[in-house]
């Protein structure tokens, strides 16, 4: 298979802020979309047609881009490992949207960023430091405050979000071993396609066995707002993606914390739901520590080993 000639985008940081303000508005509305959905359509026929539109979409565009569908043997094993952890971090998202409000559930989910400093100091080696330590500590505190409320609510389910959170943090470890060694749309493509493999043999089993109703018959709105799911998860990865095209990590990072407003938006437009005040405090605190630790791997990429903390 042939690749197209490969050219660097310059960079365009103004550019880049905007895909990724585009991913901030597109991604949140995706979780809303699938709340809505959540209480007539299972979850596994929810899964299923996400990534049976992600792999026919990214498909057509690496094929229209003459992309490569080569990966190495070692990359082609841990893509299966991402596909297995991307299927199920979108299944605990899903599920726990079917418990929590929109808000909540996000800013829960926004633990991740300190899981993966800590793993990456356990795993990978990487230094971290006293700062990131205390921010790590300070975004945990946070966490829970927006945890404890919404545990009194509705139970274990306040709980999927955490899990979501460390499923993706093993994700990106995942992504972050093979990202140089493949090409970002191939790759999401190849990933939907596994996904697909996984998932339709699941669900035929599942149908004919005793594992409860697996697919539903659709009506008009619910085909359209499925379709709305595909589609706007794909794209709002294809813009997270093209916006580091466009400007450095550390330029864009801190936007993604526009996720929780934006998903508060909706919550309360679509749903009426707004945190409570304790909630709304734990989300403060949450997003100040997330945004310090970006703030701070952007430093200590542009400072001296010896002097990182």
């Amino acid at each position: 298979m042939t690749r197209a000639p490969q050219v660097l985008a310059q960079d365009n940081p103004f550019l880049g802020i905007l895909l990724m303000l585009g991913f901030c508005l597109l991604a949140p509305l995706g979780d809303a979309i699938v709340k809505l959905l959540g209480e007539t359509v299972p979850l596994l026929e929810v899964l299923t047609i996400r990534f049976l539109i992600q792999a026919i979409v990214l498909a057509a565009l690496v094929q229209a881009t003459r992309r490569t569908w080569y990966m190495s043997p070692r990359v082609f094993r841990l893509a299966w490992l991402r596909a297995v952890l991307h299927i199920a971090g979108i299944a605990a998202v899903f599920a726990s949207l079917r418990y929590l409000p929109l808000a909540e559930a996000m800013a829960i989910a926004y633990v991740m960023p300190f899981l993966m400093l800590l793993l990456g100091h356990y795993v990978l080696g990487e230094e971290i430091g006293a700062r990131r330590t205390g921010a790590c500590v300070v975004g945990f505190l946070g966490t829970l405050m927006v945890v404890q409320p919404t545990f009194a609510d509705v139970g274990w389910p306040a709980l999927l979000p955490l899990l979501v959170a460390v499923i993706f943090a093993l994700f990106m470890l995942v992504t972050r071993q093979i990202a140089r060694e493949t090409d970002p749309i191939s790759m999401q493509a190849i990933n939907g396609i596994m996904a697909c493999l996984i998932l339709i043999p699941l669900s035929v089993v599942a149908q004919g066995g005793d594992l409860g109703q697996t697919y539903v018959a659709l009506d008009q709105t619910e085909i359209l707002l499925l379709a709305a799911v595909g589609v706007t998860g794909t794209a709002a990865h294809l813009l997270m993606t093209w916006s580091l095209r466009f400007a450095p990590s550390a330029t864009v990072a801190p936007m993604q914390y526009l996720e929780i407003p934006v998903a508060m938006f909706y919550g309360w437009l679509i749903f009426a739901d707004l945190p409570n005040g304790l909630a709304l405090l734990g989300i403060c605190v949450t997003m100040a520590a997330g945004l310090y630790v970006v703030m701070r791997e952007r430093s200590m990429s542009r400072t001296p080993p010896l002097e990182q903390t």
